[in-house]
């Protein structure tokens, strides 16, 4: 934990010394006091955003885990689903977000719905791949041991391939936490009127460099605590697991 703030207490210091210096101007590139103090001072501004944009992205990872693990779990328990729907699921990682989320926002309209949608759509596939190839990939001997005692389908799926699921879906999981907050960004790009997407866009068009590089530094920091809350889940939940032990 002391290394990756030692790393970006070095950044943010050379950061610092280049804007002060005036290599760059500070209307184009805040210095990171400047933007430490918008943190500060804006903070009934970026406060209320930042719930809105929370609150969507927990929404969208929520509806992207339990929809995501139901189409894993029909893909691995019946062969037709996988070769049917695993090309579409990797083909769907080729369509633009930026391209997508207009259309979906003129569909849904510029509430709630079109957000968790397109956060949905983010987050889906590393849960769906993560968890399909998991349970996929389970201990060779364990699956002999069941069919020795003749355990039944569910049985197999509940005491040997869902467990072993577990630490690719956490890795899915992590993987989906962090890239929720781009989903989310985007969606609001496309059309909100609240949100840290949405401030970092009237920001730079008002030319308040400062208060758009405080919103995405709050964005920074939601990705990395729900990437440290999954991690600590982890730890929790699949404490056999050799990566969580170490």
């Amino acid at each position: 934990m002391i290394a990756p703030l030692i790393v970006l207490a070095l950044l943010c210091g050379a950061w610092e010394l280049i804007v002060r210096a005036g290599v760059v101007n500070e209307l184009l590139l805040p210095a990171p006091s400047d933007v430490a103090r918008t943190l500060w001072e804006d903070r009934s501004i970026l406060g209320p955003d930042l719930a809105v944009t929370s609150y969507e992205v927990v929404l969208g990872l929520a509806a992207a885990l339990v929809v995501g693990v139901a189409l894993a779990v029909a893909m691995h328990l019946v062969p037709a689903v996988e070769d049917a729907l695993r090309p579409l699921v990797v083909g769907s990682q080729a369509v633009p977000i930026p391209v997508l989320a207009p259309l979906v926002v003129l569909l849904l309209g510029f509430g709630l719905a079109p957000k968790i949608l397109i956060v949905a759509l983010v987050c889906f596939f590393p849960i769906v791949v993560n968890v399909a190839d998991g349970l996929r990939d389970t201990d060779p001997d364990a699956r002999r041991v069941l069919a020795s005692l003749h355990a039944s389908r569910w049985q197999r799926l509940r005491l040997l391939e869902a467990p072993s699921a577990l630490p690719s879906g956490f890795t899915g999981l992590k993987i989906a936490a962090a890239v929720a907050v781009i989903g989310a960004v985007l969606a609001e790009w496309a059309g909100s009127t609240s949100g840290l997407g949405h401030l970092v866009v009237t920001a730079n068009a008002q030319l308040e460099s400062a208060r758009a590089f405080a919103a995405t530094a709050l964005l920074i920091f939601e990705a990395v605590v729900l990437y440290a809350l999954f991690s600590a889940l982890e730890r929790r939940v699949v404490s056999w697991s050799p990566r969580t032990v170490s």
